[in-house]
């Protein structure tokens, strides 16, 4: 995926592209409450395997309708996007829900967000894309942030106390790891096919993957058992799968892959809102300390973008 570094957009195209990954992480916000009230309802690997089934079904169905050059891709997009972005989604779909489930909203959607971390220092090694002392230092704040979230949060929910925190600290690692992952291949392959047909190969990908490893694990996924578990699948489908990844695509797209990163970083604050009007799950002072250094990185990373013009690297 080794690529030279592209000319920088416009200065309205990099705004755009921020504000597009700021929408993407506000929408991302709503995958923990969603979550946390299915959680009553059916486990949390098959919450994962449906909702990413459901966006696989609406992509394939608009496709068949009104583009069908969806399907059309090169080996390399069934290859790099379909299997190996698909695995990525497999991954993060069982991974944050085990987050979400052992460490709450707030802690899960932080620790995912180790990943400006990752990706800033991944872009730079795959994409040579440049890595200023701003990116690292706007990407290091987020990771304390992050630290004090998790520490200072509560982890109240419907499956918390089984799955206890460990499983919750793993799961949020993994999935940071899987999204900084993502986010470099989008990167590469969005210019290239475009953020519809990405999101359609690794949903695909994904869902198929998901369902022969649960499968194999024992843990095979369950229809949803009620209209209040379908209902909430719609809406998880809608936002986090459709809209949010969408938005995020088409961010990367204008922007690199570490700017993108950290404006996305907005999800915690949003899910941790939510979880304390809905569930109240509660950060200690230090929780909301950490949220607040996670808004300073995003509110920097945007004025980073603003001031960015066109000859600059």
């Amino acid at each position: 995926m080794t690529a030279s570094a592209p000319q920088a957009p416009p200065r309205a195209s990099r705004l755009a592209g921020y504000l597009l990954a700021l929408a993407a992480g506000a929408t991302w916000g709503t995958t923990g409450p969603l979550s946390t009230g299915l959680y009553a309802l059916m486990p949390a690997t098959s919450i994962g395997f449906w909702r990413v089934l459901l966006g696989t079904v609406c992509l394939a169905a608009w496709g068949l309708l009104f583009y069908r050059e969806l399907f059309r891709v090169d080996r390399v997009g069934w290859l790099l996007v379909g299997l190996g972005g698909g695995a990525l989604v497999a991954l993060f779909e069982v991974a944050y829900q085990f987050a979400i489930a052992g460490a709450g909203v707030a802690g899960a959607a932080a620790m995912l967000y180790t990943a400006p971390v990752i990706v800033a220092i991944l872009a730079r090694l795959i994409l040579k894309e440049a890595l200023t002392p701003v990116r690292l230092l706007l990407s290091l704040l987020v990771m304390a942030g992050v630290a004090l979230t998790v520490t200072g949060g509560s982890n109240a929910g419907a499956e918390a106390a089984r799955l206890g925190l460990g499983a919750g600290i793993a799961g949020g690692l993994l999935s940071a790891v899987s999204y900084a992952l993502t986010t470099l291949m989008a990167r590469f392959a969005v210019p290239r096919y475009g953020a519809v047909r990405v999101l359609f190969l690794e949903a695909i990908g994904g869902v198929v993957i998901l369902g022969i490893v649960l499968t194999l694990a024992g843990r095979a996924p369950t229809p949803p058992p009620s209209l209040a578990a379908w209902r909430g699948l719609v809406a998880l489908t809608a936002g986090s799968v459709l809209a949010a990844n969408l938005f995020f695509f088409s961010a990367v797209k204008r922007i690199e892959a570490a700017p993108a990163a950290i404006a996305a970083t907005i999800e915690p604050v949003v899910g941790t809102v939510l979880a304390w009007l809905l569930f109240h799950q509660h950060l200690s002072l230090s929780g909301w300390l950490g949220l607040t250094m996670v808004i300073a990185g995003v509110v920097g990373g945007y004025l980073q973008e603003a001031r960015h013009s066109p000859s600059q690297p």
